[in-house]
């Protein structure tokens, strides 16, 4: 099945390796936590680095227009969503934008919702930003799927809440929110004046026959009110190339965020950047449906592994390259949970708790990896059957 070249990136620099003795306490683990992939950035991509490299001066650039439209057409063909140029500007990351937007469209002390389990940053930037954060917790079906509690989340509404933040595809539990559950979580939205901002980071790694709906494309409403954060990280293994997207269709919501942005100073970004964005969302689509085929095939053994393990269940995710583990049969606390996973099967993974409450008792597992290093993890796995 494996058709990318994959890395051994052990002697290179590469957090997930060089942060093993911080985080469990040891080298002996095999770090399945932080959530990039083991197999190389596209050839297009490199190639067209190389390239800019032959030019003697590396200094300061914008962004071309080209760039932009580039994503614009994949946005368009991959998602149906017709974005503006005047909607997109640059920023160094999805959290970097999350934290902007927060100070441009809320002031200290108003509140923010954040469905609980999310990624870590979502939290510490509410917090950081001195908002009052308001966790909604989602819970699993009889089905096992996570959904959102409509009516829990309007009881917990005041007028002071201004912001929800929305992970769509979500991670860690890998849910592709449905349009009928975005329109229910729109309209809560507009009719209560809550902006949305939309990391939508993951949205290009969707299984069939799932398929990512941007929120803003829903309405015109929910166009002038939401904040859509993009980028080629996750899709094109490019996260070190620290380059995304922000796209605000309103104008006084843009000029609030801009006016952040300039305080910020972060810039344009980097020519090498650029370069490489443009080329990823211009002749990356064929990478693209590999790299899916790929961690299909990941996500099925997965499945067929854990199948019959008396004490981890797994139910694949829609989208992500991201496993969620339900390790509550062990009936062990969390920072148990996390040890016997370092000592018991050698695996570094990413405890359940630091996505939040909802996330105690699971651990989350990166699959974008080969199937040797998959295989690997999943014969690790099974040493734990007798915990």
């Amino acid at each position: 099945m494996d058709e990318f070249e994959f890395i051994d990136r052990a002697s290179t620099n590469a957090e997930k390796y060089v942060l093993r003795k911080k985080l469990f306490g040891t080298e002996e683990v095999l770090p399945m936590w932080v959530a990039d992939m083991d197999l190389a950035t596209p050839q297009c991509v490199l190639d067209s680095v190389r390239k800019r490299l032959l030019h003697p001066v590396i200094g300061y650039e914008i962004m071309r227009d080209k760039a932009y439209d580039a994503q614009i057409a994949w946005v368009e063909t991959h998602h149906a969503f017709t974005m503006q140029r005047e909607w997109l500007s640059y920023s160094p990351s999805v959290v970097a934008s999350i934290g902007c937007a927060i100070r441009a469209l809320s002031e200290e002390g108003d509140e923010v919702i954040v469905m609980d389990p999310v990624y870590p940053p979502f939290f510490s930037m509410v917090q950081e930003n001195r908002r009052r954060l308001i966790r909604h917790p989602l819970r699993q079906d009889d089905q096992g799927i996570y959904r959102f509690d409509s009516a829990l989340l309007r009881s917990q509404l005041t007028p002071k809440t201004k912001l929800l933040l929305l992970c769509s595809p979500h991670n860690p539990i890998g849910r592709v929110w449905s349009r009928e559950e975005l329109e229910t979580l729109g309209t809560l939205c507009l009719e209560n004046n809550i902006r949305i901002i939309s990391d939508e980071i993951h949205s290009d790694i969707v299984y069939k026959p799932h398929r990512h709906t941007p929120i803003a494309s829903l309405s015109a409403e929910l166009l002038e009110n939401s904040v859509t954060l993009l980028g080629p990280g996750k899709t094109f293994n490019m996260a070190g190339f620290s380059i995304s997207t922000v796209s605000i269709p309103s104008k006084d919501l843009r000029d609030a965020y801009e006016k952040e942005r300039r305080r910020l100073h972060w810039g344009d970004g980097a020519v090498l950047s650029h370069v490489a964005l443009e080329t990823a969302y211009t002749d990356g689509t064929a990478w693209h449906q590999k790299l899916l085929e790929h961690l299909q095939h990941n996500r099925h053994a997965i499945e067929t592994s854990l199948s019959a393990h008396p004490k981890i269940a797994f139910r694949q995710p829609e989208a992500t390259y991201l496993a969620w583990l339900d390790c509550r049969a062990f009936g062990m606390g969390d920072r148990e949970l996390r040890d016997f996973f370092i000592q018991k099967a050698g695996l570094g993974l990413s405890p359940g708790l630091s996505f939040g409450k909802e996330g105690s008792g699971f651990m989350r597992l990166n699959f974008a990896v080969s199937s040797d290093k998959l295989n690997t993890a999943l014969l690790q796995l099974e040493r734990l059957s007798n915990g």
